[in-house]
């Protein structure tokens, strides 16, 4: 039998360099990434792993004794952390401030828990606006210097509420699948560039914004504060406990690497096993 054949030339392999079956390539020098919602938690947590790779980091967020503190824990890491104050509600400040970014984490978000019937119009809007809108307009700013060098990674922190809904979460929810499908557009569109964009999908992760919702969490199913843990947030997941900051910055990180440049469009959950139901 003779052996198949194609119809027409096999494509050009892809410009960018291979390492060699098994290695890890960490070294992001040269690269200029940046993160949002960079003060505290995930955000924090990536920029810090990402200027531990060698990469200059913009943190930005609204929140300047978060970014001051950031910025002193990076003392002496390979890549230096440059904080930027940056609230996402300013759509044209922050498209602007993504230019030159050679990676971008769209990481900064908010969560209110509420009935629908009680959630607030205006901060339902909010939470699109930070959460959706923003990293559009970040995407957007950062495009087209990301296409001119023909190399670029987005990576969108998404949640577990970008792959299913949980009552009381509207906004947030929303929020998220709305992400999704802006990530996946991003990946096709980015293609042909050199350019990748995925979400990273983690469940309840030890945060300040997770601990802040405890309380809601309580009022909204009628039940004690230190129930919601085991009751609410960690009901459905395979593994009881919390995921840390710092194991969601090891997956981001990974999608900047060169073994990562035939992920695009992907959600990658770290979630417990809570969509293995």
């Amino acid at each position: 039998m003779s052996a198949p054949t194609t119809s027409g030339p096999l494509p050009a392999p892809a410009p960018e360099p291979r390492p060699a079956p098994g290695s890890v390539t960490l070294d992001l020098s040269g690269r200029t990434a940046l993160v949002t919602g960079a003060a505290g938690g995930i955000g924090r947590a990536c920029a810090l792993r990402l200027a531990a790779a060698g990469a200059r980091v913009r943190a930005v967020d609204r929140a300047a004794e978060g970014l001051d503190a950031l910025t002193r824990a990076a003392h002496g890491l390979p890549g230096p952390v440059e904080a930027r104050l940056l609230d996402l509600t300013d759509l044209d400040a922050a498209e602007a401030a993504a230019a030159g970014a050679d990676i971008l984490v769209n990481n900064a978000g908010l969560q209110l828990v509420r009935p629908i019937e009680d959630f607030p119009p205006d901060v339902f809007h909010t939470v699109l606006t930070v959460m959706l809108e923003a990293p559009f307009r970040l995407i957007r700013g950062a495009l087209p210097e990301m296409y001119a060098r023909g190399w670029g990674r987005i990576v969108n922190i998404s949640s577990v509420h970008g792959l299913r809904a949980s009552p009381y979460k509207s906004a947030y929810v929303a929020a998220k699948h709305g992400l999704e499908g802006l990530s996946k557009t991003a990946a096709l569109e980015g293609a042909p560039h050199g350019v990748t964009c995925n979400c990273v999908n983690p469940g309840y992760v030890r945060t300040p914004l997770v601990e802040r919702q405890i309380a809601d969490q309580a009022a909204a199913h009628g039940i004690p504060a230190e129930r919601v843990l085991s009751e609410v947030l960690l009901k459905d997941s395979a593994l009881k406990r919390l995921l840390e900051p710092e194991e969601v910055a090891e997956a981001v990180l990974y999608l900047c690497t060169p073994q990562a440049s035939f992920v695009t469009g992907a959600s990658l959950t770290l979630d417990g096993g809570w969509t293995a139901h």
